[in-house]
């Protein structure tokens, strides 16, 4: 240890940390060095993968004129940086390493100059929105032992609110950014789809994948989208950059902005005392601002179920010849999701799925129509048991399934059935879909609040909106499309009226 230098990680946002090394207060490497320290010691299990030799060199080598220079980053596992593990949290691909390294690492790592400590637990191939992988294990949330972080970006989010590390990656394909940062009290901001490039070698498919950050200052989103936003001929659905975000921060003036309060977007139950916290956090930011608040209705169907079923074609692709004989290391959720989709969707499924797209996307551009904002809760509730394989209760047929190896094979037997019926009669699947929607909403609650902004595509932030039962929840706002500049302001505006804190009280790193 170095005399006089402090044995926690910075406790303050990345911009500030940035401006430590700037002024000598402090080095990258006396800061790595406890970062990777309080790794070792941390309970969170947050970081999946660790290249401490790599993670010294970049900060022997720092530049901190870098907007990031030397600032340690945590990098989602789902992203690639060559030779490093390419498992996508999973048990399949395990011993797979990364060939190449993704447009969004290398401009966070080389224009951004941050320092690359490891990768950041996710859920498996980020296709739950919870903290447990068989890979894994089980990832906790700083604000309580035993307790979820969301996923998919779940190591991401405990590890930058557990005080391990200043910022780290995300992605959000239904919420995988905003999920995580409600529950833990972060920042997360979703931009319009395009906004920052998933090249090299990226699906189309789902169409709604937005990388990002988890941070806990606007300020650090800002300055991330400065690094990494921006097209890539990699990635042809990538939008021009635009700059200058973090030095935009502020302008414009929020008074007199119209803003629907819509706690329960999508329908979705809300646990109690949700929308109370919501309101009040929305009164209080609309007060700040002088914003104006419009009553609207906005009713978008649930697609939560039909987008996830349509969208596991991506990962059977990605699975390839492995599948099916690779069932057995799939985590049982997305082992029997696959199964159910392989029975049930099927052409008039996706013309169902489409229709019901536009019918959100029209809900949604009248809503705009109307409005500039759109204010609703990021979850249903407070962060559930980190152990938990699905964010519902699971006394349901999931539940059932994954009770024995007899129930296995009898839902296999049972899905079988029903994909031979779904050939003789192809609606019989869009109406299962439809059955499980209403008879078993737990199923897709998690998420539906979420995921109407990244099919629809339009920017949306989650912003600290206090706690229910001294857990975190998240205030989500959403935007016009290529709005993210109002959004990042309003953002700005619910930090210097309601700050919330950089880490955890209760972080699980332990001196």
């Amino acid at each position: 240890m170095i005399p006089g230098m402090t044995d926690m990680p910075w406790g303050d946002d990345a911009c500030s940390l940035v401006d430590a090394f700037r002024r000598g207060e402090r080095t990258p490497r006396e800061e790595l060095a406890v970062t990777l320290g309080a790794i070792e010691r941390s309970e969170l299990n947050a970081f999946s993968f660790l290249d401490s030799e790599r993670a010294l060199d970049a900060a022997e080598h720092a530049d901190v004129s870098k907007p990031f220079g030397g600032v340690p980053l945590g990098i989602k596992e789902l992203e690639h940086v060559a030779g490093w593990p390419a498992t996508e949290a999973s048990l399949v691909f395990k011993d797979r390493i990364a060939t190449h390294t993704s447009t969004l690492a290398e401009r966070v790592l080389g224009t951004g100059g941050a320092v690359p400590v490891g990768l950041t637990t996710a859920s498996e191939f980020g296709g739950l929105n919870v903290s447990a992988t068989k890979l894994n294990g089980v990832t906790h949330n700083p604000w309580r032992h035993g307790r979820t972080v969301g996923g998919s970006s779940a190591g991401s989010a405990a590890a930058v609110m557990g005080g391990l590390v200043t910022i780290a990656t995300g992605g959000d394909g239904g919420g995988s950014i905003r999920i995580p940062a409600g529950y833990t009290g972060l920042l997360g901001m979703k931009g319009t789809y395009g906004r920052v490039p998933r090249g090299p070698y990226g699906y189309f498919r789902p169409g709604t994948i937005v990388l990002g950050c988890l941070a806990r200052s606007v300020r650090d989103a800002a300055r991330f989208y400065d690094v990494c936003a921006g097209f890539d001929t990699h990635d042809p659905w990538s939008l021009p950059a635009r700059g200058n975000w973090e030095a935009g921060l502020g302008a414009h003036d929020l008074a007199g902005r119209t803003v629907a309060v819509v706690p329960a977007l999508g329908g979705v139950t809300l646990e109690p005392g949700v929308e109370e916290q919501l309101r009040a956090s929305a009164r209080e930011l609309i007060a700040a601002t002088g914003m104006r608040e419009v009553d609207i209705t906005l009713d978008v169907p649930n697609l939560a179920l039909p987008w996830t079923v349509g969208n596991l074609s991506t990962l059977l692709a990605d699975l390839g010849e492995r599948w099916p004989a690779c069932l057995p290391d799939l985590t049982d959720e997305i082992a029997i999701g696959l199964l159910f989709a392989q029975s049930v969707y099927n052409l008039q499924a996706a013309a169902v799925g489409e229709e019901r797209r536009v019918q959100a996307n029209e809900a949604m551009a009248n809503a705009f129509d109307r409005v500039d904002l759109i204010i609703a809760a990021t979850n249903p509730g407070p962060a559930f048991a980190a152990d938990a394989a699905m964010s519902s209760s699971q006394s349901n047929a999931v539940d059932w399934a994954k009770s024995s190896r007899v129930a296995q094979v009898a839902m296999r037997g049972l899905l079988g059935g029903v994909r031979v019926a779904n050939g003789v009669y192809p609606k019989l699947g869009p109406k299962l879909m439809d059955v499980i929607t209403e008879t078993m909403p737990e199923l897709v609650t998690m998420g539906a609040l979420t995921i109407i902004s990244n099919i629809y595509g339009n920017p949306a932030v989650s912003i600290p909106g206090g706690t229910v039962g001294d857990l975190p929840v998240g205030m989500q706002v959403l935007a016009r499309h290529h709005a993210d500049e109002l959004l990042f302001d309003v953002a700005l505006a619910a930090e210097r009226a309601m700050p919330w804190p950089k880490t955890a009280t209760a972080t699980e790193v332990r001196a």
